[in-house]
């Protein structure tokens, strides 16, 4: 028997499900373009994530992963570009469109002085949630993470990894259409991480989707139905295993190897089991 949550258990209410914006993706990013000065960070990036489904998006440090993925949740302005959440512009309807997201970031910043349960509450209350249905949803997230015994404690005393999965929850609590995550398995102990992929399965099962930042490319290959890699600010490659495979010609190849081709990455690999040969002579 496994011990982790069957669908039913997951608190996910009506928001993943509701057949309002099926008619196109849940999310759609249109010529995306993000500058700082003279450099571009992202440069004119195309992606769709449609309903019930997980895109991956990978590559190499500084390819503009995290800053697509902080331009999406809103965090940040883009230069040019649009992007819409169910057809809500994020420009011209922010609140609409980020009240359709959930994030979570590769660095949980929490305010301390708050519990584990005034925190859920707090981020609830922003999207316009509270009462009974609120707190049944707090205590069966907390009890999802063992974080029940902690509900009441300041997040002042929480590990890296409680905050992790404090933050796991508050982007679920209000019943998004879209989670947004960056580097999702960061400070989470092993059952953390096996249930957060449990979670997202199960999310995308009942009508969710999710857009998923990762270096971990055994966890976006394992985990995610279509993968974009990401290079010098502009989408490279993007598909299925089997669609990279055939962009890549790489045959059966494990995502790794087809990251490393049409990243340019490859060469260094070359170039370190060159460095092990000559060192174990």
């Amino acid at each position: 028997m496994s011990p982790f949550p069957a669908a039913s258990e997951v608190p996910f209410g009506e928001g993943s499900s509701s057949p309002e914006g099926d008619s196109g993706p849940v999310l759609e990013l249109r010529d995306l373009v993000k500058c700082y000065g003279s450099f571009t960070a992202v440069d004119g990036v195309e992606l769709t994530v449609e309903r019930g489904e997980i895109v991956g998006f990978v590559g190499p440090n500084g390819a503009g992963k995290t800053t697509t993925i902080r331009m999406v949740a809103g965090i940040l302005t883009p230069t040019d570009g649009t992007i819409r959440v169910r057809g809500c512009d994020l420009a011209s309807s922010p609140e609409e469109a980020k009240r359709l997201v959930g994030y979570i970031p590769d660095r949980p910043f929490i305010y301390e002085k708050l519990s584990g349960a005034e925190f859920l509450r707090f981020v609830a209350a922003l999207w316009g949630r509270d009462g009974p249905e609120v707190e049944e949803r707090i205590d069966r997230f907390l009890d999802l993470f063992l974080l029940k015994e902690w509900k009441d404690q300041l997040v002042e005393s929480y590990s890296h990894g409680m905050r992790q999965k404090l933050l796991i929850s508050s982007a679920l609590i209000h019943d998004p259409a879209l989670i947004v995550v960056d580097e999702p398995m960061v400070g989470l102990d092993p059952r953390s991480a096996r249930l957060l992929k449990d979670l997202l399965r199960t999310f995308v099962a009942g009508g969710g989707s999710v857009f998923l930042s990762t270096h971990t490319l055994e966890i976006a290959e394992a985990v995610c139905d279509r993968i974009a890699i990401i290079s010098s600010g502009r989408i490279i490659a993007s598909g299925s295993m089997e669609e990279l495979r055939a962009q890549a010609d790489a045959g059966g190849a494990h995502l790794e190897e087809i990251f490393l081709k049409v990243t340019g990455g490859q060469e260094t690999a070359d170039l370190v089991a060159e460095l092990k040969q000559v060192m174990q002579r």
